[in-house]
């Protein structure tokens, strides 16, 4: 799963942000990705794979985020940008090194 670290953050999280006023979650998440990442989303491979909520890394105790998620195909060389220090491939082993919602939803898409 491709996961990101941002700049003086100890742990990975999923790319992606808040969505802006007017924006659908699929907009959010294609803006997001290429200020983040660097590249573009190829729109007919966008897929909804869920939505997800829990408990957010260093957020104030009751505090819940809800994350919907994607999958996608892209176009371009994926290089970190703006507040991303680093990118990397991680699996279900390396659950360790993500937020608490990244090791939540990848129990959940891999059935751990």
């Amino acid at each position: 799963m491709l996961s990101v670290r941002s700049h003086g953050r100890d742990r990975f999280y999923l790319p992606g942000g808040k969505i802006d006023p007017g924006e659908t979650a699929r907009d959010a998440i294609i803006r997001e990705v290429t200020e983040e990442l660097g590249v573009t989303l190829i729109d007919d491979s966008i897929r909804e794979i869920g939505t997800f909520a829990g408990h957010g890394h260093n957020q104030p105790d009751g505090a819940i985020v809800r994350m919907t998620c994607f999958t996608a195909d892209y176009r371009g060389m994926l290089a970190p940008a703006r507040e991303i220090a680093e990118l990397r491939w991680l699996t279900q082993r390396d659950r360790d090194l993500m937020a608490p919602m990244g090791q939540k939803i990848t129990a959940a898409l891999f059935d751990i």
